[in-house]
């Protein structure tokens, strides 16, 4: 009889994706057939709800198949999609890592598993080290260093979906590394929940800069190494010592600022102030003055007032942030924020596309800033690549994928740059 492999549907981060990627490696070794399995994500009531339409979907397209929820939704709200007649099993955050779960529901085991296996992420101590050695395309991979969050910021779902923070040693990421750079990747992501608590539950509690300067000395042969999301109020002063002196570190940082006003930023338990986020930002400049950055921004969050709201949108030139990730503000059940008062709902989609707008601007203004200058370009595919700062960058002849690339930037073409 043929086996048809499990199908796999992800929602949400990075991380969830990278998780995706080592299910389907316990999937296959527990040897799950036919199964649908749905990651979700639960950043937003917005996610959930694309999660369940995505089931719905899923459901009709494979009326047979047996279908397993898990991810961050199905660890807070297990009681949701257990309640969908579309799903056979939901499984939690810390069942979907492991094999002997997958080994459980590789039988025929409706009627005869546990319709839902989500036990207390809080338990949970360790971050699985075990996990696969990245994915992503043949030039770019992604390695999970930590995973949870020990911060309660007011809005937020997810450290109930990740549990508390907890690290994957530096011996393990640097040997992970290691044999990605063998396998031929030039460019290793670090990627995590709270990236900047990394190392506090590691003896010695050695800090994120500390990892990423033994990663650039103990894997030399590695061309470039890039971090994702940060909290900037975190940074140590290793790795403002590795931005100023490591090459190798990529010049671009996303930062998890959320708001440049200072009252919603305390209604909002966050750990810096406006000024703190506009200093880090001139400091890491005058360290690497080609430094670019990201942000995460909400509009609308309750009690926003016009004025707190225009703080945000004058943050994102006192900045000089290049890509936004702009979140209209959505309640999450079960958070303090769902309980203050609300911002009128028309305000906040005004507000999110004002704060588009003003990103689009910034990224124009990069873009331009860029022709003439020359670049080491990573190539995704035989025509786009990206320079040190992440700006797509497309070529008119084919370069060899998953090679660094010099070239001379020649124009801009709508949001990307040409060469």
């Amino acid at each position: 009889m043929d086996r048809k492999a499990p199908q796999f549907s992800n929602h949400g981060c990075r991380l969830n994706a990278y998780e995706t990627e080592a299910m389907k490696e316990l999937a296959t070794k527990a040897g799950l057939d036919g199964a649908v399995i749905i990651n979700t994500c639960a950043v937003t009531a917005e996610a959930v709800r694309k999660a369940r339409q995505d089931i719905r979907k899923l459901r009709k397209a494979n009326p047979k198949a047996r279908l397993i929820v898990t991810g961050c939704a199905a660890q807070t709200e297990p009681e949701t999609f257990s309640a969908m007649d579309e799903v056979d099993v939901v499984i939690g955050n810390t069942e979907k890592m492991q094999l002997e779960t997958w080994q459980g529901l590789s039988a025929d085991f409706i009627g005869e598993t546990e319709a839902v296996q989500v036990d207390d992420i809080m338990s949970v101590t360790e971050t699985a080290g075990h996990l696969i050695d990245g994915f992503g395309t043949r030039s770019r991979a992604y390695v999970q260093v930590q995973n949870g969050c020990d911060h309660r910021c007011t809005f937020c779902i997810i450290p109930y979906g990740r549990g508390n923070s907890r690290s994957v040693p530096a011996g393990v990421v640097v040997d992970q590394i290691k044999r990605l750079v063998d396998r031929g990747y030039n460019e290793v992501v670090l990627t995590g929940v709270d990236l900047t608590s990394w190392g506090a539950d590691l003896p010695q509690e050695p800090k994120l800069g500390n990892l990423v300067m033994r990663i650039l000395t103990l894997v030399p042969d590695l061309p470039r190494l890039r971090i994702s999301s940060i909290d900037s109020i975190e940074v140590d002063h290793a790795l403002l010592e590795a931005i100023a002196t490591q090459p190798r570190l990529m010049p671009h940082l996303h930062l998890s600022l959320q708001a440049g006003d200072d009252m919603i930023l305390k209604r909002m338990k966050r750990r810096h102030l406006r000024d703190d986020a506009i200093a880090f930002t001139q400091e890491a400049r005058k360290l690497r003055p080609e430094m670019t950055f990201g942000a995460d921004i909400i509009a609308g969050f309750p009690t926003e007032t016009e004025a707190m709201f225009e703080n945000s949108l004058k943050l994102v030139e006192e900045c000089d942030l290049t890509w936004l990730h702009v979140f209209p503000y959505s309640a999450r059940q079960g958070t303090p924020a769902a309980k203050m008062p609300a911002v009128n709902g028309v305000a906040i989609k005004d507000r999110a596309a004002r704060l588009r707008t003003a990103g689009a601007d910034q990224v124009a203004k990069h873009l331009t800033s860029q022709v003439g200058r020359a670049h080491q370009v990573l190539m995704e595919n035989p025509r786009m690549g990206r320079t040190e700062q992440f700006a797509e960058v497309v070529f008119e002849t084919d370069q060899t994928e998953g090679q660094i690339v010099q070239a001379k930037v020649s124009g801009v073409a709508g949001t990307q740059l040409t060469a």
